[in-house]
């Protein structure tokens, strides 16, 4: 059973236009403003196996693509949009993260006239949120501190009423943003991000050594199983899926392997510990991609992955000095391993039909950008499609996705946009998030005739 981003139906859609090739502390987040829009209007009752698909934007939105595929603009400027859901109508739900002060709690967009961009907006929900999800017929969303759930209805743009409250008081502070996976009977999967980088008492100083044992790892740093249908549950009544994994925030479920994925973010800052250099700090360690089996043991905040010697070290923090690997044989290693600090912020199997078929159950892992990679330049701000076979990587990633920081050498304070969230949409394309510039965009493949 596949991620309910959305419940897909599987026909692609026709009449697909032809595309250009374009190139080319934080203050107290406000709450989500109602946006003005014409709230009667239904969606096109036309069914989306029947729409002719929209024209693509001639410059894609400003994003590169491989041959063949082309995008359009869904909506922008909507704020810190972070994990999106979309309807088997087509209704976009985005979460609103309150980033640099901008609007928390949750979006609705319909598309009214068939041209591809969301001409009604409406907000709804409360709360900063990362995590947004289709499942059984309910928008899941996730803000840092729980997981609501309302019942949807067919027609109805927003949900009605109050939320259902699923699990409560989840720890905030430090890595906060929540994400969920759902595996198709009744389980919902939940990342549970540290507070610190490497479990210092006083976090992020150099000499500084780590608590050890790690008194975090008894709630967070790790991923948290619930009953996704029983309400009020507490993190105590969930279960430990699995542990040592610093922010496992990319998370989905893969259907042929029978268990949920996640991409971490890797530790920071290397550089000052003996032994360790600056550009060891700017390469190491990788993003890592595990598969998490009941009881997986990433290692965290012992262990980090080093992409050189493809090998877990022992962590400065605990002694180590670049070379030893300590207490770290044994811990799960990654299925595989990105580049360092492109920061992972979303994974996604694609179970679609309208991408040829070498993506078909592959992962796309959207990356939100490095701060951290001096004296190198700054890396990530892209999508990447890692293929996957019967529940396994099979090859090595590529950049799928680019140009969305539309600057050279980007920093995060100067990025246009960067990529936080993906979906799939009731036709197989490929939704695309940002939360700086707050822009949505939609990926088809058109063919390279």
């Amino acid at each position: 059973m596949t991620r309910m981003r959305i419940l897909l139906l599987a026909a692609p859609a026709l009449a697909l236009a032809a595309c250009g090739g374009g190139q080319g502390a934080a203050r107290e987040p406000a709450p989500a403003a109602a946006i003005p829009a014409p709230t009667g209007r239904p969606a096109d009752a036309t069914p989306w196996q029947l729409r002719p698909a929209p024209p693509c934007a001639r410059d894609n939105g400003g994003i590169t693509l491989p041959p063949g595929f082309c995008a359009l603009v869904v909506a922008d400027s909507l704020g810190p949009v972070r994990h999106l859901a979309v309807a088997p109508n087509g209704d976009v739900y985005a979460a609103l993260s309150g980033r640099r002060g901008g609007p928390t709690g949750a979006l609705a967009l319909r598309d009214t006239d068939g041209d591809g961009r969301a001409d009604v907006r409406q907000a709804f929900g409360s709360g900063a949120a990362t995590g947004m999800e289709i499942y059984d017929g309910w928008l899941y969303f996730a803000p840092d501190d729980a997981v609501v759930r309302w019942r949807m209805t067919p027609g109805e743009l927003v949900p009605r009423g109050q939320p259902e409250r699923i699990v409560t008081g989840l720890p905030t502070g430090g890595h906060a943003a929540r994400s969920m996976a759902f595996d198709g009977r009744g389980g919902m999967f939940v990342n549970v991000g540290s507070r610190t980088n490497a479990c210092q008492a006083a976090d992020r100083q150099t000499g500084q050594p780590g608590q050890d044992p790690c008194p975090e790892l008894e709630t967070r740093a790790g991923t948290w199983r619930f009953d996704a249908g029983r309400p009020n549950q507490t993190q105590a009544q969930g279960e430990r899926w699995a542990t040592g994994i610093r922010n496992g925030m990319a998370l989905d479920w893969n259907a042929a392997a029978g268990v949920p994925f996640a991409v971490s973010h890797g530790r920071d800052q290397l550089a000052g510990w003996p032994g360790f250099t600056e550009q060891a700090n700017a390469e190491t360690p990788a993003e890592e991609m595990f598969r998490l089996d009941r009881g997986t043991d990433g290692g965290w905040p012992y262990c980090f992955y080093d992409p050189a010697t493809r090998r877990k070290l022992l962590a400065p923090e605990y002694g180590g000095d670049g070379r030893e690997t300590g207490r770290c044989p044994g811990k799960a290693e990654p299925v595989y391993a990105f580049p360092a600090h492109w920061a992972p912020n979303d994974l996604l199997f694609y179970t679609g039909t309208q991408f040829p078929q070498y993506y078909r159950d592959g992962a796309f892992v959207a990356f939100h950008g490095s701060w951290n990679r001096a004296p190198l330049p700054q890396q990530g701000f892209n999508v990447a499609f890692l293929p996957f076979r019967g529940g396994r990587p099979l090859g090595t990633h590529e950049v799928f996705a680019s140009g969305f920081a539309t600057v050279e050498n980007p920093q995060p304070q100067t990025a246009r946009h960067r990529p936080t969230g993906l979906a799939i949409g009731p036709d197989g394309s490929l939704y695309v998030a940002d939360d700086v510039g707050g822009r949505i965009w939609r990926i088809r493949y058109v063919g390279t005739g």
